[in-house]
């Protein structure tokens, strides 16, 4: 069977972060039923786009059977990892101000997918590779620590 990477970003700056993070890679391993096969160290850095405890950040590369298309293995990714956020305590949805800019919060876990492949997945719902990786060095160090040289190759905007 045809496999995928699958590059997920993890963080939190609420309660117990460490756990926080190692729960979500356990209901990720049962979900996908595998382990990652890459794991990032752990970093700390200040909350980005608001006033916040700091984050721990890290990422994490499964090899997923390839099920359907990007896009439609791409949302059922993100089904999953929308489940195990809601089952480790995030309850708050993504708000928006009248610009329609983003408004960061504190958060227990927040999982983002990052890269499926060298697949671009323009969909409403999802974005893939993640359109904020340059900006933000908590996911792009951890990311490149763990990435393969085809992704880089792929998406080297991401990497600058």
């Amino acid at each position: 069977m045809e496999r995928v990477d699958v590059f997920l970003g993890l963080g939190s700056n609420l309660g117990e972060r460490e756990k926080n993070l190692l729960k979500a890679m356990n209901l990720m391993d049962e979900a996908f039923g595998m382990h990652p096969e890459r794991i990032s160290r752990i970093v700390e850095t200040p909350a980005w786009g608001f006033e916040g405890p700091s984050f721990l950040n890290m990422c994490v590369l499964y090899r997923l059977p390839r099920k359907g298309t990007p896009q439609e293995h791409g949302l059922e990714i993100l089904r999953q990892v929308k489940e195990i956020e809601k089952a480790l305590g995030r309850t708050e949805e993504a708000l928006f101000d009248e610009e329609g800019r983003r408004i960061y919060r504190d958060r227990i876990i927040d999982i983002d997918i990052l890269c499926y492949g060298a697949h671009r997945i323009d969909l409403p719902e999802l974005t893939v590779p993640h359109p904020l990786i340059g900006q933000r060095d908590f996911v792009k160090k951890p990311l490149l620590e763990i990435s393969k040289p085809a992704i880089r190759e792929a998406f080297p905007e991401l990497f600058v």
